[in-house]
């Protein structure tokens, strides 16, 4: 579960490789998570060509699963916000997400001076990471001038699922500290396997 939330949607050979283990050994363990309700499996989605055969599945973890990393203060944090939406308003909650993301400029500024030869996607995921995101970098093949940030887990999923606030604030940080539009493509919040989003790499020269 912990190879799989690091990492993303993964098989059973990819988790076979990581774990140092057999894929059978793999797919047992894989078969006891699912009938727990921890991940599922779904096809692997297979862009271009597709050869013979059924397309591998990838497994995720389930809303089940995520809980067992989280602290297990979703409901306080919900009803919360819930009661900052009852006296104060819609803009009231956006204030709130936009000071819960205020860490990105800070920690983004902090770790770009330490490290400057690092992408904004690279910052961006250390920035992220250090907040308990599991955040990594993939390369974009299609679009060479970007990069795809991934946040494996997000700390605020249960809660962010009501209040969409905490992913437009993140959203709305990120685009700030690089003077640029970016797009979220997918958000844990929403159902989707990983929270992405699209990075413009530097310009060189």
């Amino acid at each position: 579960m912990r190879s799989i939330l690091e990492n993303g949607p993964s098989t059973a050979v990819e988790l076979a490789a990581l774990l140092h283990l057999t894929p059978a050994a793999v797919r047992r363990h894989l078969d006891l998570l699912v009938a727990d309700g921890m991940v599922v499996g779904r096809e692997q989605k297979v862009y271009g060509h597709r050869g013979r055969g059924r397309p591998a599945k990838v497994f995720v973890l389930t809303d089940g699963g995520r809980h067992r990393f989280d602290q297990g203060y979703d409901t306080l944090a919900a009803d919360a916000l819930r009661y900052l939406r009852e006296t104060g308003g819609e803009e009231a909650v956006l204030a709130f997400a936009r000071r819960r993301a205020s860490f990105i400029e800070r920690d983004y500024a902090v770790i770009t001076a330490r490290e400057p030869d690092l992408s904004p996607a690279e910052a961006l995921a250390k920035v992220f990471s250090a907040e308990g995101y599991a955040a990594s970098v993939r390369q974009l093949p299609v679009v060479s001038a970007a990069d795809q940030l991934c946040q494996q887990h997000c700390p605020v999923s249960h809660v962010a699922g009501e209040f969409p606030q905490l992913c437009e604030a993140e959203t709305e940080a990120i685009s700030q500290v690089l003077g640029t539009h970016v797009q979220r493509l997918a958000t844990i919040a929403l159902g989707d396997g990983v929270c992405t989003t699209c990075i413009p790499k530097k310009k060189e020269g």
